[in-house]
């Protein structure tokens, strides 16, 4: 699921939260490894501290054994330092509570500064003096953890002039965090304050470095969307794009070259191939009159009889047949040299109400009703090329009614936007099969035993020509309506 979503977000947002994240895990490990470092520096900072009071306690000591008059044995220890209090005056002077222990590890002397929360052992675990070390300046260390309190205990032997061991120093050390987590918090507030900071800055910098680094790709996209098969693709710079977006760029660039090889050469075959089709075309159709021509001559041939009293008949009979063969041969090249050439547009500015009336007055034996807004409509138009389009539709509509006596035709114009105008001429014969719908407007394409085929196909290319569009709608019950639509100009 979450991944879905993440694939949905823009490359721009995957960088802007990535930088964020980076930003803001990085944040968290920074501050945790402050803290545990802060901590490690404390406890380092207490047991350097512990260690330099136990060696001012042992020189204290030292100084004790040295001006005593008792013997220095272990047997005196108790005797020595209870001698004048020494053992009180040397913790009182060092604020720190210390115990003293035989060899053996039992307690012999306790000063009377105590530390709350410890307690004073009667002897030391077994362990320790396993492990406690007997060379000079060594010492075994224990941390002792109650509640929210942390206590070191530092266990050292006391020796003689000569190093000899006479008893055991323990020195119970509370380590005082208050003060070091005042200083804690005191620089967590500056750090996250420092890091607010820096995460706004991160924001600012994430976004505009996203957005720096998705501009490359956004307008590789954008060329890549407006790239058509059909006209002539612009390259992107290369020098106006990153080092890491080249490879794409090239590639990019390359594939409008290649494009635009394979249009040209798509277009040139299909030129081909249209004309190979238009000649067929063409051929088929000028067949069609010469055939009954041929025949006819042949025929006339073979019966002419100078003597027939019928013989003018026949003669003008003949005549006539081969002139009507010959204006449909003359319709036929005619279809062909208007389709063949572009219309040639002689612009004048046209009422469309009048013009539709009209033409129309030419259809006046048939039922045609005409739909015209009151206020008239004028645009910027060739009056034959606009004569040819309603003509061949009205025809067609005609012509798509089995019985044309029954035809019913509806030719409506309007305004549907500001600068569109829009004619309609609906019929209600029987529609046009699905399987010719696609390529009612393709030249040569006639569902009728007459015509060449090329009458929508005209009427398409002239309404291109002005940036205009025709579409139909169909059924077998209601007929066919064909929309035409294209800009007001003026």
């Amino acid at each position: 699921m979450n991944n879905t979503w993440f694939n949905t977000i823009s490359l721009r947002t995957r960088i802007f939260l990535a930088m964020l994240s980076l930003v803001i895990i990085t944040s968290i490990l920074v501050v945790i490894v402050t803290m545990r470092q802060y901590q490690l520096e404390t406890q380092t900072f207490h047991r350097q501290r512990l260690i330099r009071t136990e060696k001012h306690l042992k020189i204290a000591i030292y100084n004790t054994l040295r001006s005593s008059t008792y013997p220095i044995n272990s047997m005196n220890v108790p005797l020595i330092f209870r001698e004048r209090s020494r053992i009180y005056h040397i913790a009182q002077e060092h604020s720190l509570p210390l115990n003293i222990y035989s060899l053996e590890g039992k307690l012999l002397l306790q000063s009377n500064v105590s530390i709350t929360g410890t307690t004073t052992l009667d002897w030391i675990p077994q362990m320790i003096l396993d492990t406690l070390p007997r060379s000079l300046n060594k010492r075994y260390l224990e941390s002792i953890h109650k509640g929210d309190e942390e206590y070191l205990s530092s266990y050292t032997y006391i020796n003689d002039i000569r190093g000899k061991p006479l008893a055991i120093l323990h020195i119970p050390y509370l380590q005082d965090q208050k003060i070091s987590y005042k200083q804690l918090n005191i620089f967590l507030e500056r750090l996250i304050l420092l890091y607010l900071l820096m995460f706004v800055l991160a924001v600012i910098l994430a976004y505009l470095l996203s957005r720096y680094i998705a501009k490359s790709l956004q307008d590789i996209s954008d060329k890549i969307h407006t790239t058509t098969f059909d006209k002539t693709n612009q390259q992107i710079p290369i020098q106006e794009v990153e080092i890491e977006i080249r490879p794409l760029v090239l590639a990019y660039n390359q594939m409008v070259v290649d494009l635009e090889k394979n249009a040209l050469y798509l277009a040139k075959s299909e030129r081909k191939a249209a004309w190979r089709e238009m000649a067929k075309q063409v051929a088929h159709e000028i067949k069609n009159p010469l055939t009954p021509m041929r025949l006819m001559v042949q025929n006339f041939s073979r019966r002419f009889n100078p003597e027939d009293p019928k013989i003018y008949d026949k003669l003008n009979e003949y005549s006539s047949t081969m002139i009507q063969q010959i204006d449909t041969l003359t319709t036929i090249a005619t279809a062909f040299s208007d389709f063949a050439k572009m219309p040639t547009q002689c612009l004048e500015t046209l009422d469309i109400n009048h013009e539709l009336e009209m033409i129309l007055k030419l259809y006046d034996s048939y039922n045609i009703e005409l739909s015209l807004p009151k206020e008239h409509i004028y645009t910027s138009f060739d009056s034959n090329q606009f004569t040819r389009i309603i003509t061949n539709l009205i025809k067609n509509a005609l012509e798509s009614v089995v019985d044309q006596s029954t035809a019913e035709i509806k030719v409506s114009l309007s305004k549907i936007d500001t600068n569109d105008i829009q004619i309609s001429i609906q019929d209600n014969g029987i529609g046009i099969p699905k399987e010719n719908q696609s390529r009612i407007f393709e030249p040569k394409f006639t569902s009728k035993s007459k015509g060449t085929g090329l009458g929508l196909a005209m009427v398409k290319q002239i309404i291109d020509s002005y940036d205009g569009d025709i579409s139909f709608e169909t059924s077998s019950e209601n007929g066919t309506t064909f929309f035409i639509i294209f800009p007001q100009k003026l």
